[in-house]
């Protein structure tokens, strides 16, 4: 695509601050939990970044906004920070609303590095502006998918919401375990109940039941319904989508959220500059931190480290996407194209299949890595 013009005030030379827009979940229908990770992660690198010199003299500024997983309001901050002249978009943790974001910063020809979002479809068309963090769902779900082949699990139901981000994992998992003799049967949260849940998976001789659906509700009932009923006692529950990753989870469920696996995006081990952050995350949340305050981190190291090497420049700043090479918290990030996607993609993010221990919920365990 032709690379528009950067607009007055994306390329200063003076000593103000450089300013990155941060699209953040922060308040309902939003995760907020989510969001106060991610923010944190930001936060925190560029805090460092500032105090390691700025972006060659000049402070970095993060112009925050709350998309309350909203995806019109998200394309709305996107044009104001526009407007505010920030050199780049960071952050975003729910992929719809990261779709919206990836096309407004496409059509405003506005730098975004996604942290969080794993929808593949993130944009329509192939784009130069936006590049991604996280891993694509594709490569996520048929992770968690081999990790339910390998415990038996061959009759897999998934109680689902209507959405495009659940509708793309229904069908990764679907198109992955029905040439390995798996099937999935989808069970339409519209006109369900989770009592109606339990009745579906007896019906169907379901050995799981994969949470597609929103948190807190109605993802704790099915939870709550399904270890009441004895006639599921050997039904493995599972969320791909990571909500048992926060405190929240554990809080409303207690033991009943223990022992459900899900999708976690960290290394077994973290490395000196992982484990260093790690322990500042800690202090700055005042609880573990998930892989979402990493992708945060990760996230304003790239951007800080693209604009000290090419400057604030907007057209610039797409442009080095293929020539990043930044030592993250999980590894070293680079960005390429990948098959069926169209931003600029970091193809190795660590994979986990992590749960939560039922003899010490605080800790998790890791159950298969990809």
């Amino acid at each position: 695509m032709s690379t528009p013009p950067s607009p007055p005030g994306a390329e200063r030379t003076d000593g103000s601050a450089v300013r990155i827009g941060a699209l953040v979940p922060l308040t309902r229908p939003g995760w907020v939990e989510a969001g106060r990770h991610l923010l944190a992660g930001l936060e925190l690198a560029v805090r460092e970044v500032n105090d390691a010199g700025g972006i060659t003299g000049r402070p970095l500024e993060l112009v925050v906004r709350d998309t309350a997983a909203d995806p019109q309001r998200a394309a709305a901050a996107v044009d104001e920070l526009a407007r505010l002249g920030v050199a780049a978009l960071a952050g975003e943790y729910h992929s719809v609303v990261a779709r919206a974001a990836a096309a407004r910063a496409d059509a405003l020809g506005l730098p975004f590095l996604c942290s969080s979002a794993v929808l593949d479809a993130l944009t329509e068309q192939p784009t130069q502006w936006v590049a991604r963090l996280a891993p694509a769902q594709s490569r996520g779900w048929r992770v968690y998918a081999d990790f339910l082949l390998g415990a038996g699990h061959r009759r897999i139901a998934v109680a689902a919401q209507s959405s495009p981000y659940w509708a793309a994992g229904a069908r990764v998992l679907r198109d992955h375990l029905a040439p390995r003799g798996g099937t999935v049967v989808e069970l339409d949260m519209r006109a369900l109940t989770p009592a109606a849940v339990c009745d579906e998976l007896v019906a169907h001789r379901a050995t799981a039941l994969l949470l597609l659906v929103g948190h807190p509700e109605p993802a704790v009932s099915i939870v709550r319904s399904v270890r009441r009923d004895q006639r599921l006692a050997e039904v493995m529950i599972g969320a791909p989508a990571g909500q048992p990753e926060f405190t929240e989870w554990a809080a409303s469920l207690g033991a009943d959220g223990a022992e459900i696996p899900f999708l976690r995006y960290l290394p077994e081990r973290l490395g000196p500059l992982g484990a260093r952050v790690g322990t500042a995350l800690r202090e700055r949340l005042a609880e573990a931190p998930s892989f979402v305050a990493f992708e945060g981190y990760d996230t304003v190291t790239v951007l800080a480290d693209v604009l000290r090497s090419h400057g604030v420049d907007r057209a610039r700043t797409a442009a080095s996407w293929p020539r990043v090479a930044v030592e993250g918290t999980r590894g070293r990030i680079r960005f390429s194209r990948a098959p069926g996607i169209g931003v600029w993609q970091w193809a190795w993010p660590p994979v986990q299949v992590v749960d939560r221990d039922p003899a010490e919920p605080d800790r998790l365990r890791i159950l298969h890595t990809g």
